[in-house]
């Protein structure tokens, strides 16, 4: 029988999660929109949601740790205020810059909460009861990535781009009011001092690696600022991670922490075996789920030409898959065991993806990618649940914050990653893709202008405007009959090595999944009576 108390905050949790998720993509569709409107430049707009991301990653670790310090109510409660406050102010914002620091504060508002969303799902419900509420919060998260566009389309179609972020007011003040109502303030007891030096290190390493990967392709890969390059920020990142790591390691094996010192990692954490598969898992499919979207995203708008709002129409059958089957998966796991289920549903994820590549060509009609989409939603959902509930399954409740911290970092660190090494492979392969597609469609031109238009065209493609078929490069003195010709030429050329591009990238997120089943494979379930106990 479900408790009443229970689910009424289980509903105001997956309410924050909602938000906290649908703002890491309502941006994208905006875009065009925030730069009539702010008198902004490109570079400006992207970092709008750059900066919501970095500043909702880099602390996750630290906020599930404050979460066991003080209370997951009071660190969700103060989040989720400044979150919603940050909302109205960037809706208000009448710059790009203060959009951006507005964002800024919306990311760390949404840094403190996203860890307590699960941690509350760990105390709330005993292991035995949790696959229903943990499917749910899956679903919560696959349903608000993936209709995020959808959603900013119709707000800025109809309202305005402000409304995007406006549309947090209601929900934030109707999830604050169940908050304070609803969810218990748990008060930890015998806590001792932070580790500052971990923490420090942690944050800054997250903040090097992110920001450095996030934005090398801005930066070409080259200089950031004076001296120093985004290989600098990379490297000083995985050298401040390595040394939080040894450090949190040094704790584990110490009979006593030193100087009275609480670990941000827990050693309860670093020996269960499950809890570090599970993550690196997470960290794949992460790492699979932005890196397959980005290509197919950019080919549908690129060469099929649908509009963002279409497109991301299109994705909905796979939203509602996921969270269907989301549902099914959290409801069925202990029966059916959850690493067969995340295992199929990385393989089903991976096979859907290959057929989207294989299907996709310039000429294709956008609805036939809808039952491989499907499929891959399918996929989806069958992992989140069951790989949740695994992570979380044989954790005491004081564990429960520096849990859902690591949890949540591994996916949004996966997320970064695959966007950027698919981006930059989606990069790499447009110069090389869109240059011999130019070589072959030349010979439909006069001989006099074949060198000169493979010249051209390959410029182009090596350039910021790569994806630009609205105005190819056509020379001003061809007369009209054979610019006309080029025009049509190089767009076809553009479509068909960007979708050339596209396919080759795609193999990346593949590989990933493959390495995630290998993850998957050292899960091991506790013991039936395991999931029997109390949680605390």
């Amino acid at each position: 029988m479900i408790m009443r108390g229970p689910w009424t905050a289980m509903w105001g949790l997956c309410a924050c999660f909602f938000m906290i998720m649908l703002d890491s993509t309502v941006v994208t569709v905006a875009i065009p929109a925030m730069l009539d409107g702010l008198d902004a430049n490109l570079n400006e707009v992207v970092w709008v949601n750059s900066v919501y991301l970095l500043a909702n990653t880099v602390p996750l670790l630290l906020t599930g740790r404050l979460g066991d310090r003080f209370g997951p109510k009071r660190v969700l409660v103060v989040g989720l205020v400044v979150f919603t406050a940050a909302s109205v102010w960037s809706g208000l914002a009448t710059s790009a810059g203060m959009l951006i620091a507005a964002r800024a504060v919306q990311g760390l508002g949404a840094a403190a909460m996203t860890p307590q969303t699960l941690s509350f799902i760990t105390r709330l419900f005993p292991p035995d009861k949790r696959g229903l509420p943990v499917s749910v919060w899956g679903a919560v998260a696959g349903v608000a990535t993936l209709t995020g566009p959808v959603l900013g389309g119709v707000l800025v179609e109809h309202l305005g781009w402000q409304w995007i972020f406006l549309v947090n007011l209601p929900i934030g003040v109707v999830s604050l009011v169940v908050a304070l109502v609803a969810l218990p303030d748990w008060r930890p007891g015998g806590w001792r001092r932070f580790d500052v030096l971990g923490a420090l290190l942690c944050s800054a390493g997250l903040l090097a690696l992110v920001f450095g990967v996030q934005n090398g392709q801005h930066y070409h890969w080259g200089t950031v600022a004076g001296p120093v390059e985004v290989l600098h920020l990379v490297v000083l990142g995985v050298v401040l991670l390595g040394l939080f790591a040894w450090r949190q390691v040094r704790f584990r094996r110490a009979d006593r922490p030193p100087s009275g010192v609480e670990p941000l990692v827990p050693p309860g954490l670093l020996g269960d075996g499950t809890f570090g598969a599970a993550n690196l898992t997470h960290a794949a499919l992460g790492f699979a789920m932005t890196g397959m979207f980005l290509p197919l995203v950019l080919y549908l708008q690129t060469v099929l030409g649908l509009s963002p709002v279409s497109s991301s129409v299109l994705a909905l059958p796979m939203a509602a898959a996921a969270g269907v089957t989301a549902m099914a998966a959290g409801a069925s796991w202990t029966r059916v065991g959850a690493r067969p289920l995340i295992i199929g549903g990385l393989l089903t994820l991976g096979a859907a993806t290959a057929v989207l590549a294989w299907q996709a060509e310039p000429e294709a009609e956008p609805w036939s990618l809808v039952p491989w989409l499907v499929v891959a939603g399918v996929g989806i959902g069958c992992v989140f649940s069951p790989l949740t509930a695994v992570a979380t399954a044989r954790l005491p409740a004081d564990l429960a914050g520096a849990a859902s911290g690591v949890f949540n970092t591994s996916r949004q660190v996966g997320g970064v990653l695959g966007s950027a090494a698919v981006g930059m492979l989606l990069q790499v392969g447009v110069a090389l893709a869109v240059p011999d597609a130019a070589r072959g469609y030349a010979e439909r031109l006069p001989p006099r202008f074949r060198e000169e238009f493979v010249a051209r065209v390959t410029e182009a493609a090596n350039t910021a405007s790569q994806f630009d078929t609205t105005t190819p490069p056509v020379p001003a003195d061809l007369d009209p009959d054979t610019a006309d010709l080029v025009r049509r030429i190089v767009t076809d050329v553009f479509h068909a090595g960007f979708t050339t591009a596209a396919k080759a990238s795609l193999v990346l997120p593949i590989a990933v999944l493959v390495l995630g089943v290998i993850a998957a494979s050292g899960i091991r379930l506790p013991r039936k009576s395991r999931f029997t106990e109390p949680v605390g």
